[in-house]
């Protein structure tokens, strides 16, 4: 997650910009000392509007409300917790023009990739857990005509949820449809660089005719509303998504507490060519995976592995792919990538392109910001898709995670080095594989050290199955069922015959 520099953090109680607000118990309010932090547009690097500076007052208050609401919801029919959900659905899609354009405003994306994806996914977000939430089956058994055991699953309570800036309200509701489906409520903390689409959802969700205090959102930095969440006695449940390394220290807040914890975190994901792959095929995706929403995707493809044989013959044809990949105004047709997220992230990739340079590497395409033909994104955070080559597996580059618009390919030989050169990173959240032959694809998707596996594809998102990393990349599942069960405390009933 990217630092916030100072000049991000202001105490403005009067300003002619925009004031988000929080929302707690099915209102908008201020937060109570009155701090906001400036939100930036990454296209053109302006402020455009004042995010809440929460603290734990706020978010004490945000609790109580959702801890109020937990008896009435928990207890709620799940048929009409489905129907609220899907109204809400309903709801987003009847906005989400407006919600695209807050996306792309607020996160630098393109209108394209925030309507047909981000928008598209937060709505079938709550329409599959609404659905999901009316046919999970629980099991039963019988002990020698003795007893009978069942298991049920109840609500935890309130649910933390913690979400990222690079697909903002896609993975907000994520989220929220599957801890309130099962009758949770929540207090969620979106990310302080892409607090606008949180903000609008509240009102959809007044709209809906969401009982008050089953969502609450608070805004603010991780470091004092998001830790005041995690650590509130009254939380015993935390959903985050987001940095390794932030990981690692709500792992620790949350560890005296004994909470339930969730958390999707970095990735440095390969993709591994073999000589028998059909490139006419493959080049295209692998582009998207290593390019799509700026490469600012947790899942983006960040190391490709190409067997010797075909190595000339991809790179070639990659690059000049990848030269087609635009980035440029998020509305024009031709615009396939929109800014960075922030003026200190695009330092960060930037730095990582140069280090690549110290270690040996060759910017084959890229690596310097786009010509636009606009003065109004001049100031706005922008960086061509970039391919690197000629660098070593054990570089800096090749082991840590850059989250941007740079990809690095190298050639292997055998199936075996493939492997050893894919596994030998700390994440792993996911990996795809090309190859026509399906032995080599089952032995791959065995012998590699990830959470997901694509063979001849990328992003193909079934939400039925478990979705999480290995190794640094995370802990737990969700999706589907994997998502019912984290969202719930399961029981076992033992009954004897009388």
């Amino acid at each position: 997650t990217p630092q916030i520099s100072r000049n991000r953090l202001t105490r403005c109680r009067m300003s002619n910009l925009p004031k988000l607000q929080n929302f707690i118990d099915g209102e908008y309010v201020d937060p109570a000392d009155g701090t906001y932090i400036d939100d930036f547009c990454p296209l053109t690097g302006k402020v455009h509007a004042l995010c809440p500076r929460s603290k734990d007052a706020d978010v004490a208050k945000a609790v109580a409300a959702a801890k109020a609401a937990f008896p009435s919801w928990s207890r709620t029919p799940r048929q009409a917790r489905a129907n609220l959900m899907n109204k809400i659905a309903d709801l987003i899609d009847k906005n989400s023009e407006e919600l695209a354009d807050m996306e792309t405003m607020d996160q630098g994306k393109t209108y394209g990739f925030a309507k047909n994806v981000d928008m598209a996914r937060s709505a079938d977000n709550f329409r599959f857990f609404a659905s999901a939430v009316l046919h999970h089956e629980e099991m039963s058994s019988e002990i020698d005509n003795a007893c009978i055991n069942y298991t049920m699953r109840q609500p935890v309570g309130v649910a933390a949820l913690i979400s990222p800036w690079n697909l903002p309200l896609y993975l907000l509701t994520w989220k929220i449809a599957p801890a309130i489906a099962v009758g949770n409520t929540c207090v969620c903390k979106p990310s302080e660089l892409t607090p606008r689409t949180a903000t609008r959802l509240c009102a959809l969700l007044n709209e809906a005719g969401l009982p008050k205090g089953v969502v609450n959102i608070v805004h603010g930095l991780g470091a004092e509303a998001g830790n005041a969440l995690v650590v509130h006695p009254d939380v015993p449940i935390v959903s985050f998504t987001g940095g390794t390394v932030t990981g690692g220290i709500i792992s620790k807040s949350a560890a005296p507490f004994n909470k339930k914890l969730s958390l999707e975190l970095g990735g440095k994901n390969p993709c591994v060519v073999f000589d028998d792959a059909n490139l006419d095929e493959a080049i295209p995706e692998i582009v998207r995976s290593s390019f799509a929403n700026q490469g600012e995707v947790c899942l983006c493809t960040s190391r490709i592995y190409v067997q010797r044989a075909i190595y000339d013959k991809f790179l070639a044809s990659f690059t000049e792919a990848v030269k087609q990949w635009k980035a440029g105004p998020p509305k024009e047709a031709t615009s396939r990538m929109g800014a960075l997220i922030s003026k200190e992230h695009l330092a960060k990739v930037k730095s990582y392109i140069e280090l690549a340079k110290t270690e040996g590497g060759n910017i084959v395409v890229g690596g310097d910001a786009p010509k636009l033909p606009d003065a109004e994104f001049e100031g706005g955070y922008w960086l061509s898709a970039t391919v690197i080559a000629g660098l070593s597996n054990d570089s800096r580059v090749n082991k840590e995670e850059i989250f941007g618009p740079v990809t690095c390919v190298m050639p292997f030989d055998t199936e075996e080095e493939g492997i050893e050169m894919a596994n030998s990173v700390q994440y792993g959240l996911c990996a795809s594989v090309w190859t026509s032959n399906n032995k080599t694809a089952l032995r791959m998707s065995n012998a590699l050290q990830v959470g997901t596996v694509w063979v001849n594809c990328w992003l193909m998102r079934d939400l039925r199955v478990p979705f999480g990393g290995q190794k640094m990349s995370g802990v737990g599942r969700e999706g589907g069922k994997y998502s019912i069960e984290f969202f719930t405390e399961v029981k076992t009933v033992c009954m004897k015959y009388v």
